[in-house]
């Protein structure tokens, strides 16, 4: 059930024709934006959390 060499090379040519190469990297940069936020998000530790809602 694994994704083999043709299948990926598909996804690739469909993801291509869908977005264009140029919107390719603009994407790829607001993922890892995203991804960076969430990674962020999850190591605060909820002892900060608390200490910001004391704050407001």
């Amino acid at each position: 059930m694994g994704l083999g060499a043709p299948e990926i090379i598909l996804i690739i040519v469909a993801i291509l024709l869908l977005f264009g190469g140029k919107k390719i990297p603009e994407l790829m940069r607001g993922l890892g934006k995203g991804v960076k936020e969430f990674k962020d998000a999850s190591n605060t530790p909820v002892n900060e959390d608390k200490k910001d809602e004391k704050a407001i």
